[in-house]
């Protein structure tokens, strides 16, 4: 955005890419945004959402619309979406991420560049996929990472997606760097997880970013530091 909008144009509706930071929920960056707003500009109330959940431990984008443009968080939600990300090769976690500790480990040593293409061959087009424990999907009245923080055995149902393209971009042990344009609703912690089963070893995600939402790409993203410089600069 080069020029800010204005107090009335937020109210009658925008959509904002926001690169989110680490560590920070989807939710903290949607309150950080609406704070400012209302501090800032003098916007007493206002509709605000965002279009489609990152994990705390993802970055990049992040759509969050406001006004009107709320009314098209569910359109946004449905396009088809890309990440890179790393996946670490020869060991699990419950969480299928760096939320939770390693719980086991397997060998590498059979690993060559030939199964990594067989393997990533398997994961093209629809496939079935367990959304990961350590989740927000509700069963039986609670999130999942509930239940599995509780110690709880839970059933979960396989759903399922389409994964469009999947591409390894970087092999450097135990490491594997990939990009993955999938559909609405794929686990990328739960591709790493069956990726590592499928390599007859393990694997956990260690880094996860968000670079497009249908035509809306990383690069074009302000951070919300970035955001609320903009707003100081346009008074």
């Amino acid at each position: 955005m080069n020029t800010t909008p204005s107090a009335e144009d937020f109210l009658a509706g925008q959509v904002l890419l926001i690169d989110k930071p680490l560590h920070w929920t989807s939710f903290q960056a949607v309150n950080k945004l609406k704070w400012l707003l209302k501090s800032k500009l003098g916007i007493k109330k206002i509709k605000i959402g965002h279009a489609g959940t990152l994990d705390p431990l993802a970055t990049g984008l992040l759509i969050v619309c406001t006004g009107k443009m709320t009314k098209s968080i569910t359109e946004i939600q449905a396009q088809a979406k890309e990440y890179t990300g790393t996946f670490f090769i020869g060991a699990t976690t419950p969480s299928y991420d760096l939320e939770t500790e390693v719980d086991q480990t397997f060998p590498i040593a059979h690993i060559d560049s030939a199964l990594i293409d067989k393997t990533v061959q398997q994961f093209l087009g629809e496939i079935d996929q367990k959304p990961p424990i350590f989740s927000a999907i509700k069963k039986d009245g609670k999130r999942l990472y509930e239940h599995a923080r509780a110690g709880e055995e839970v059933e979960i149902a396989s759903r399922k997606t389409t994964i469009y393209e999947f591409e390894i971009t970087r092999v450097a042990w135990p490491e594997i760097d990939f990009r993955i344009a999938c559909s609405k609703g794929t686990y990328i912690r739960s591709i790493a997880h069956d990726f590592g089963k499928a390599l007859q070893s393990g694997a956990h995600l260690t880094a996860l970013r968000r670079t497009k939402i249908g035509d809306y790409h990383v690069e074009n993203c302000v951070t919300p530091a970035g955001f609320e410089a903009q707003l100081a600069a346009n008074p």
